[in-house]
């Protein structure tokens, strides 16, 4: 493996020049959600593409089409397939990424603009999109430049896979990935995401699991119109009382669902699976910490890791067309929208999930008496996705990070959801790896959203040592 030590080499003289490549990313704002900087997105997928190009590679710019995004019509943003390598003796590795970002405004509470760059002195690259995704985006890109300016042989051939929407529902994506399956992506042999995290901050992982989401809208509907709670409290059905007893009858204080059947789908705990919660690097006090408050409902790490990863969950959101804001307001809504997801877990059916949620609360509903309209609305289903940890291509990911950080990666599911890891393993019939590069604390979505140095350029190397190790790894074993 002397072609790894060298390519290890290089990175780290490369570093300064590599963050250099990432402030450039993170300046160009590219918030899919806002109509007014899709230019910027498309710019950010057209700069990609113009680089990969420049390295030899073979693109194929995919337009998924139009949007209407709060009633301006906007193009999407490209989906950014390509080629590096086609040697027919080399195995074929997909890799998936987005280069679209979640709206910052330093208003909301950032140190610094959120689309410059800042190295802070305890090594905190801080900037939008730093850890999400553009890091990991921009990885693959300098591993495959620092093997050529090496002249290191490419280890795989790479295909790759970049959308612009990721943060907004990955609109048009997976039409295309069904598309290309047997076209642009045929000949892969395994697929690798860099798009999680850590499960602590000091220690690497490997992800081979995430939940599905079920998504409901509980549609509570009364009077024609808003009523004076003075004139009309105590002489009608009151939507909101429907609703919040309804909604008092989905989940319990301590994260129990109370949907009759809604277990029994959910896969047993196998000796296979115990053995991944051990020497996790996870414990309740960081996490209180985290937390900034201890509402911990479960006593044990091992517990609270089960409920977040294998068991399924039901949370509640909000309630639409309620009084919401400061003051006083004696209203009795005609019309309340309750909203709850629940996150799904091995083996549970999406249809069935709605079919005894719509029955539960059907029930629940006919015992009030109550002369209101209910009615339940899925508004999304997606399932969940789990590989086994023991699969050639995590062996390889395995192998990979214990050269790099000197450790075994803990084996790490997740309570959300990546939609696409599923859509690529059903369509293309391959393995999916999750492969992190940034820390539990990077704060994607949030305000002084960072990927450490260490992470980054470390990942660098990861990204690299995964690709030599699935070359020389029996992926059939």
């Amino acid at each position: 493996m002397a072609n790894v030590e060298k390519y290890f080499e290089l990175v780290d003289q490369n570093q300064k020049k590599f963050i250099e490549a990432l402030r450039e990313v993170v300046a160009i704002p590219s918030v899919s959600g806002d109509a007014a900087r899709r230019p910027d997105v498309i710019r950010m997928g057209e700069w990609l593409q113009a680089k990969w190009e420049a390295l030899g590679a073979t693109c194929k710019r995919v337009d998924p089409g139009k949007q209407d995004l709060h009633g301006a019509i906007l193009d999407l943003p490209p989906v950014i397939l390509g080629q590096y390598g086609n040697d027919p003796s080399k195995k074929t590795v997909l890799v998936y990424g987005h280069y679209d970002v979640q709206p910052a405004l330093l208003d909301d509470g950032w140190e610094t603009d959120p689309f410059t760059l800042v190295e802070k002195e305890d090594g905190r690259l801080v900037g939008r999109g730093s850890t999400d995704d553009k890091g990991p985006v921009l990885g693959w890109l300098l591993c495959a430049q620092t093997h050529k300016e090496a002249g290191i042989d490419f280890p795989v051939n790479l295909k790759f896979c970049f959308e612009g929407m990721e943060e907004s529902g990955s609109e048009g994506l997976d039409d295309i990935i069904v598309e290309e399956a047997d076209k642009w992506f045929k000949g892969t042999d395994v697929v690798c995401i860099s798009d999680n995290y850590w499960l602590g901050k000091n220690k690497p992982c490997l992800t081979h699991g995430l939940r599905g989401v079920s998504y409901f809208h509980l549609l509570v509907e009364g009077p024609g119109a808003d009523l004076h709670s003075g004139v009309f409290g105590g002489t009608v059905h009151e939507p909101m009382v429907d609703l919040v007893h309804l909604m008092s009858k989905l989940v319990d204080v301590n994260g129990r669902i109370l949907v009759p059947g809604i277990y029994d789908q959910v896969m047993p705990v196998t000796e296979e699976e115990e053995e991944t919660y051990q020497g996790l690097e996870f414990s309740h006090a960081d996490l209180a910490k985290d937390l900034k408050n201890d509402v911990i409902i479960h006593g044990a790490e091992r517990d609270t890791l089960k409920h977040r990863w294998r068991y399924p969950t039901l949370s509640i959101h909000g309630v639409e067309g309620a009084f919401y804001a400061s003051g006083d307001k004696t209203v009795i809504p005609a019309k309340v929208r309750g909203k709850f997801s629940l996150r799904t877990v091995p083996n549970m059916e999406p249809a069935k999930v709605a079919e005894l949620v719509t029955e539960h609360l059907n029930a629940e509903f006919a015992k009030l008496g109550s002369k209101n309209k209910m009615t339940v609305i899925e508004t999304h289903g997606g399932r969940w996705w789990y590989s086994s940890p023991k699969h050639p291509n995590f062996i390889a990911g395995a192998k990979a990070t214990e050269k790099v950080y000197g450790v075994k990666p803990d084996l790490t599911r997740e309570g959300g959801s990546i939609p696409v890891t599923l859509t690529f393993e059903e369509n293309l019939n391959v393995n999916v790896l999750l492969l992190p590069m940034g820390a539990a604390d990077d704060g994607a979505h949030s305000i002084n959203e960072k990927l450490d140095k260490r992470n980054y350029i470390q990942g660098i190397k990861l990204l690299g040592a995964y690709l030599h190790e699935v070359a020389q790894t029996d992926l059939a074993a």
